[in-house]
């Protein structure tokens, strides 16, 4: 079995307040965008459960991978047999896009398939929260309200169908320890579903990324990023989580020279355009 798990963007994000636990409560929208990893699941032939990754190097040994973790995590109530995966790493990590989330949860939905678990979208979401916050998501991948920690989840109409979407990707790698370490938590000032429900064009002042201001200081390439996927026509233009992917929304396709530029102006960086459905 193969599958394709895709990455995310968050819609405004705002860091609301710093919990007893350690943890911050924030409000996001989770938006799936088609930048994919690819995974693949076999019968082991060996008797031994393997995950092996191609593409973008992952610092991670595989036995603590994610999908590592998720196949464990589903052994501990289910007898599964050994498997074979194989995990093609194309989504960039460390970039606010949710790659490492997305490949555990569906992970969990083609075990869910392939043993025939009868598992419930919410059963599988409560499990990937185990996996870590972003996760459950994945599980339901469509666009989400996010609250708490991120793990409480409501479906919601975001209208970018038809949109083209720009991800440019520096080489610069965001610590998001470190990124919610310099955040001072604070109520929103807009209500998010409301600016959302205004065109794309209003959202500019609107729809706010708590985490850029203090990650913006540390890496002025990401402001730069920002500022000449606006120069070029984007509607609204953001960093995604604690980044450091930046990402600009535009009425027009962009043409391949344009992409060219954006990996100029971020110095080395990867820059990948989609239409939004």
């Amino acid at each position: 079995m193969i599958s394709f798990p895709n990455a995310k963007i968050n819609l405004g994000l705002n860091i609301v307040e710093r919990r007893a636990d350690g943890y911050h409560n924030i409000q996001t929208v989770f938006y799936p965008v088609p930048l994919t990893d690819a995974l693949e699941i076999v019968p082991s032939q060996n008797g031994e459960t393997s995950l092996t990754c191609y593409g973008n190097v992952v610092d991670c040994p595989p036995d603590d991978n994610l999908v590592m973790r998720a196949y464990r995590l589903l052994c501990e109530a289910h007898d599964l047999p050994p498997v074979a995966m194989h995990l093609y790493k194309h989504i960039p990590d460390g970039a606010g896009l949710g790659g490492g989330s997305s490949d555990a949860s569906h992970a969990l939905t083609m075990l869910n398939s392939m043993f025939d678990l009868k598992l419930t979208d919410d059963h599988l979401a409560a499990l990937a929260a185990r996996l870590g916050a972003d996760c459950p998501f994945f599980i339901y991948n469509r666009p989400m309200l996010a609250s708490g920690i991120g793990d409480v989840l409501t479906p919601v109409d975001v209208a970018l169908s038809g949109k083209t979407l720009v991800l440019v990707k520096p080489a610069v790698r965001v610590n998001t320890r470190e990124a919610y370490s310099r955040v001072v938590p604070q109520e929103p000032s807009c209500d998010l579903l409301q600016t959302l429900s205004l065109p794309v064009a209003a959202w500019d002042g609107l729809l706010c990324n708590d985490f850029e201001p203090s990650v913006f200081a540390i890496y002025p390439q990401l402001w730069l990023i920002k500022a000449a996927l606006l120069d070029a026509g984007a509607l609204y233009a953001a960093m995604s989580g604690s980044g450091s992917a930046i990402y600009g929304i535009f009425d027009e396709a962009v043409s391949e020279a344009a992409l060219q530029q954006f990996k100029q102006v971020g110095g080395d960086s990867q820059a990948f355009c989609f239409t939004l459905t």
